[in-house]
Protein backbone atom coordinates (compact mmCIF):
# COMPACT_ATOMS: atom_id res chain seq x y z
CA UNK A 1 0.00 0.00 0.00
CA UNK A 2 1.23 3.33 -0.80
CA UNK A 3 1.24 6.23 1.30
CA UNK A 4 0.74 9.79 0.05
CA UNK A 5 1.07 13.20 1.98
CA UNK A 6 -2.86 13.02 2.42
CA UNK A 7 -3.23 9.88 4.55
CA UNK A 8 -0.49 11.46 6.87
CA UNK A 9 -2.66 14.39 6.96
CA UNK A 10 -5.54 12.17 7.83
CA UNK A 11 -3.77 9.86 10.18
CA UNK A 12 -2.42 12.80 12.36
CA UNK A 13 -6.18 14.65 12.20
CA UNK A 14 -7.75 11.81 13.84
CA UNK A 15 -4.69 11.67 16.54
CA UNK A 16 -5.41 14.84 16.96
CA UNK A 17 -1.28 15.98 15.90
CA UNK A 18 -0.93 19.01 14.26
CA UNK A 19 2.34 18.78 12.06
CA UNK A 20 4.20 21.12 10.17
CA UNK A 21 4.69 20.45 6.28
CA UNK A 22 8.45 19.62 6.91
CA UNK A 23 7.30 17.23 9.14
CA UNK A 24 4.74 15.50 7.04
CA UNK A 25 7.39 14.36 4.79
CA UNK A 26 9.34 12.58 7.52
CA UNK A 27 6.44 10.83 8.62
CA UNK A 28 5.53 10.10 5.27
CA UNK A 29 8.80 7.96 5.01
CA UNK A 30 8.55 6.50 8.49
CA UNK A 31 5.02 5.16 7.89
CA UNK A 32 6.24 3.82 4.42
CA UNK A 33 8.68 2.51 6.14
CA UNK A 34 7.06 0.19 8.64
CA UNK A 35 3.86 -0.85 5.82
CA UNK A 36 7.01 -2.33 3.93
CA UNK A 37 8.57 -4.05 6.60
CA UNK A 38 4.88 -5.42 7.34
CA UNK A 39 4.08 -5.85 4.10
CA UNK A 40 7.95 -8.66 4.33
CA UNK A 41 6.93 -9.61 7.50
CA UNK A 42 3.38 -11.33 6.18
CA UNK A 43 5.51 -13.16 3.45
CA UNK A 44 7.10 -14.98 5.57
CA UNK A 45 5.54 -18.69 6.45
CA UNK A 46 4.57 -18.60 9.76
CA UNK A 47 2.46 -21.57 9.56
CA UNK A 48 4.64 -23.75 12.67
CA UNK A 49 5.29 -20.66 14.86
CA UNK A 50 3.16 -20.76 17.91
CA UNK A 51 1.69 -16.95 18.58
CA UNK A 52 3.57 -14.84 21.10
CA UNK A 53 2.63 -11.33 22.97
CA UNK A 54 6.33 -10.78 22.88
CA UNK A 55 9.47 -12.05 21.36
CA UNK A 56 11.50 -12.48 24.73
CA UNK A 57 10.38 -14.03 27.68
CA UNK A 58 9.92 -11.49 30.34
CA UNK A 59 8.93 -11.04 34.16
CA UNK A 60 7.40 -8.16 35.67
CA UNK A 61 9.37 -6.01 37.65
CA UNK A 62 6.90 -4.26 40.16
CA UNK A 63 7.88 -3.02 43.38
CA UNK A 64 6.21 -3.83 46.32
CA UNK A 65 2.60 -2.23 46.59
CA UNK A 66 3.09 -0.50 50.02
CA UNK A 67 0.31 1.94 51.29
CA UNK A 68 1.77 5.23 51.62
CA UNK A 69 -0.22 8.76 52.46
CA UNK A 70 -1.35 10.64 49.45
CA UNK A 71 -0.04 13.80 48.70
CA UNK A 72 -2.42 17.00 50.13
CA UNK A 73 -5.39 17.84 47.86
CA UNK A 74 -4.84 21.72 48.89
CA UNK A 75 -1.29 21.42 47.84
CA UNK A 76 -1.04 19.35 44.43
CA UNK A 77 -4.96 21.85 42.86
CA UNK A 78 -2.32 25.32 43.72
CA UNK A 79 0.02 23.53 41.46
CA UNK A 80 -2.29 23.63 38.88
CA UNK A 81 -3.19 26.32 36.05
CA UNK A 82 -6.99 26.36 36.37
CA UNK A 83 -8.77 24.12 39.28
CA UNK A 84 -12.38 24.42 39.97
CA UNK A 85 -14.74 22.71 42.71
CA UNK A 86 -11.60 21.12 44.36
CA UNK A 87 -10.53 19.03 41.19
CA UNK A 88 -8.47 19.81 38.25
CA UNK A 89 -10.16 21.66 35.39
CA UNK A 90 -9.48 20.40 32.34
CA UNK A 91 -10.42 20.89 28.42
CA UNK A 92 -13.61 18.86 26.75
CA UNK A 93 -12.76 16.49 23.99
CA UNK A 94 -13.11 17.55 20.69
CA UNK A 95 -12.89 21.23 21.66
Amino acid sequence: MALDRDDVLHAAALARIGLADDEVDGFLRDLSGILEHIGRISELELADVPPTSHPLALANRFGEDVPRPSWPRDEMLALAPDPADGGFRVPPIGA
